[in-house]
């Protein structure tokens, strides 16, 4: 089901399933806008959301209870750059009776395909990688038809039982495996409205026709800015699951066949004010909060994605202060990396 934006798509999925005085429980490493959704907007209207410590399936299992509803993840965090291991999450959500919910925005489905690995419910930010140019807002829910809702019918009376709001359906049995997503239809969306704009739409098929090769230039792009980084002194850290080094490494092996998308997150010797030299001082990447554009983009997520989170919430979070997260786009290699050389030659 398609709407006005990855937003939407998260907050309807959510909503589908949840009432005053249940929670969900999620991991820690997500985009500041879903971070803000689930921190300080569903518990206003009486939804729990429970961060885990970490994204290990240890720590979302110990925080799920009798009024947990789903669990919730990104495939691969943005801009953390962790992979869940999706399969366990899978086993942790369904051993306790509840639909395991992923943002697979960053890896799309040319790199990961969740449901393939247990995931109930994918949600996409189709302005990002899908669309791919930064010209569209829109977002997507995709049920797999898999979650067993009458079996679990005491914590999902909504599928279970006659709505009121819509005829007095039931839609265990009206709509079988597509109960998840008919509901989602006729309640949320249709008395909401987030619908996704026709044009926006078009634009988005347009993107979608190139989504394959431009994942290819993508990936490859990225390994080699990472490797480049991860070589140059004046950098401190890199952050990308695709380097030998990364906790990631075995799961991005696993998952994305050691090809992590072009999302990775480094930091500059010097902290702060060298992170801040070194972004004004890019040329061809283009000092944007977005991803997923064919173009090269940049941005500091402590002081624009994640600047409404506390010092403590952005590290929980995978943000630091010194943080430049990349988003490597489809341009010839030589001219990107030649645009972070000069760009850190003049952060020292």
């Amino acid at each position: 089901m398609a709407v006005s934006a990855g937003s939407a798509a998260i907050t309807y999925a959510i909503q589908n399933i949840t009432e005053v005085g249940t929670n969900i429980v999620t991991t820690p490493q997500l985009y500041g806008g879903t971070y803000t959704l689930f921190a300080h907007m569903f518990p206003k209207q009486g939804v729990e959301v429970r961060f885990a410590a970490d994204d290990k399936p240890e720590s979302i299992a110990a925080l799920i209870d009798d009024k947990t509803r789903a669990v919730f993840s990104e495939t691969i965090g943005n801009p953390a750059g962790n992979i869940v291991d999706i399969e366990a999450l899978a086993k942790v959500a369904h051993d306790h009776g509840v639909p395991l919910v992923v943002d697979n925005t960053v890896a799309t489905p040319m790199l990961i395909k969740p449901i393939a690995y247990g995931a109930d419910i994918v949600v996409h930010s189709l302005t990002k990688y899908m669309g791919g140019h930064g010209t569209s807002l829109g977002g997507i829910i995709v049920d797999s038809g898999n979650f067993p809702w009458a079996d679990h019918a005491d914590k999902f009376p909504m599928m279970t039982t006659p709505e009121a709001s819509y005829h007095g359906v039931v839609y265990t049995e009206a709509m079988g495996p597509a109960a998840f997503i008919g509901r989602a239809r006729t309640v949320p969306l249709r008395n909401t409205g987030s619908t996704i704009s026709p044009f926006n739409a078009f634009l988005i098929l347009q993107g979608l026709e190139t989504l394959a090769l431009r994942m290819e230039r993508h990936c490859s792009n990225a390994l080699a800015v990472a490797n480049y980084l991860n070589e140059h002194e004046a950098v401190a850290t890199v952050s990308f699951a695709g380097l030998p080094d990364s906790p990631y490494y075995d799961l991005a092996q696993k998952y994305t066949n050691g090809s992590p998308a072009s999302l990775l997150t480094f930091e500059v010797n010097g902290g702060y004010e060298a992170a801040v030299k070194f972004y004004d001082q890019l040329g061809l990447f283009k000092r944007l909060v977005n991803i997923g554009d064919a173009k090269s983009l940049a941005c500091h997520p402590s002081s624009t994605t994640h600047r409404q989170m506390t010092p403590e919430e952005q590290a929980s979070a995978g943000v630091t202060a010194g943080m430049i997260r990349l988003c490597v786009g489809i341009e010839h290699i030589d001219d990107i990396i030649a645009d972070l050389d000069q760009a850190l030659k003049a952060a020292q």
